[in-house]
């Protein structure tokens, strides 16, 4: 199987993090998120102890809170001694409402409005992590009003490519995130939030991409972010503290992806860490990661109900079922692919054809093209792998269809994270 929480049981049906997949879509409904908490906190902890065997202490994982926001994952962040990122006022309030520490909360993002940054000021936010010149002195204002000086990180473009799909390579010159190394854009920032009164820079943050199965790219950021921290320091006499090195490491959605060893990555940061530093002369600064996808993509699965096939021609099928763009945005998006199993009948030949097609009213509304499944029947159980990620965190209400839920799975235990909407939800907010 494509991970380790996959099995098949003796009725022939999928088995997730312990329990029956199908037994699951008959109790709850579909569409339904089912999501693994064991394999979640496992991930947890294996980022913290890479990094803290590794980088030190004083270096620590935030969970990227835009791949799955819900006050569960707060609540699991929390217990499991995290640090988060946040990327909206939205997620911030979700994490606060469960009483996550707010001072080891970091607010991302290009766009950060001033209600925003006064309510993150309000709560005791850790880090702000400033995108650009404008950010930085609405967030220097704010403070002043405030009375308080606002710890802050600098988001920095490095130039590295990621070698991934563009509309996730985030690292490049050309990019709406953070300030350009190459153009000197960087340096300018750092000079204006020096003299800034009312914030505390305490370092530099950068972002090169996501789906990474390799520590080259974070390596070779690193060169570039300590040699970038010499030059300030050499000019301007600050020593970064805190060097984020944002997130981005992949998750096997198909076979053909490769697994990735988080141990190993945490490890060969550390040793390039170590080298350049020692060769630039440079304090050892406390490393950030930034891993979202990587921790909760492949402890969730999505399970729907087949609700139709149309066999157009011999070689053109339409198997349509009961979610698609709405709760699984991705294909739609940048074709990312998934791996798709006939949940109720495991051992069935995989010889069919066809394209898994969303129940919205738009012809784009696919998750899969010309996929391999079993030949499927009006009511089977399909079940989509590796959406943990980027799955119900994107999730829409166009048509003006019901969120799916999310169950999460506990010791083989099930429970309701997020209740399933209904029509009055989507009214709620009507006048």
């Amino acid at each position: 199987m494509l991970h380790s929480n996959l099995n098949i049981n003796d009725l022939d049906h999928l088995e997730f993090a312990g329990v029956d997949a199908v037994e699951m879509a008959k109790k709850y409904g579909t569409p339904l998120y089912l999501m693994d908490e064991d394999r979640i906190r496992d991930r947890c902890r294996e980022y913290i102890r890479c990094m803290h065997t590794y980088l030190g202490e004083a270096s620590h994982p935030l969970f990227a809170s835009k791949a799955c926001s819900f006050k569960q994952m707060y609540r699991i962040a929390k217990e499991e001694g995290m640090y988060i990122d946040v990327v909206s006022g939205g997620e911030l309030h979700t994490a606060v409402s469960v009483d996550f520490p707010a001072d080891r909360i970091f607010f991302h993002g290009n766009y950060k409005s001033p209600a925003e940054i006064r309510y993150s000021m309000e709560v005791g936010l850790g880090y702000i992590v400033v995108d650009n010149p404008d950010e930085l002195h609405l967030v220097d204002e704010l403070a002043g009003e405030m009375g308080i000086r606002q710890k802050i990180l600098l988001r920095i473009t490095p130039g590295v490519d990621a070698h991934t799909n563009k509309k996730i390579n985030t690292g490049l010159v050309d990019s709406k995130f953070g300030a350009t190394i190459e153009t000197g854009h960087a340096e300018m920032i750092v000079q204006e939030a020096l003299s800034c009164k009312n914030v505390e820079l305490k370092g530099f943050h950068c972002h090169v991409g996501s789906q990474i199965f390799t520590a080259t790219p974070f390596m070779e950021a690193t060169d570039i972010m300590i040699a970038f921290c010499k030059s300030i320091l050499n000019r301007y006499g600050f020593t970064a503290e805190i060097l984020n090195l944002g997130g981005g490491l992949g998750v096997r959605y198909i076979k053909s992806d490769p697994t990735l060893n988080i141990d190993v990555v945490v490890r060969q940061i550390s040793e390039e860490l170590v080298r350049i530093c020692k060769i630039m002369k440079y304090p050892q600064p406390a490393i950030f990661l930034e891993p979202g996808r990587s921790i909760v993509a492949d402890s969730g699965i999505t399970m729907y109900t087949v609700g139709s096939i149309k066999q157009i021609t011999d070689d053109i099928c339409y198997v349509a079922i009961d979610g698609g763009m709405t709760d699984n945005p991705r294909y739609t998006l940048y074709q990312a692919e998934h791996t798709f199993l006939l949940a109720n009948r495991m051992s069935a030949p995989v010889d069919f054809k066809a394209t898994i097609a969303g129940r919205c009213c738009e012809s784009g509304d696919v998750l899969k093209e010309r996929a391999w499944i079993p030949k499927p029947m009006v009511g089977d159980n399909i079940a989509t792998l590796v959406t943990g990620a980027y799955n119900y965190s994107m999730a829409s209400n166009y048509n003006r269809i019901p969120r799916a839920p999310v169950v999460m799975i506990r010791n083989k235990e099930d429970y309701v994270a997020v209740k399933r909407e209904n029509y009055d939800d989507l009214l709620r907010n009507d006048v």
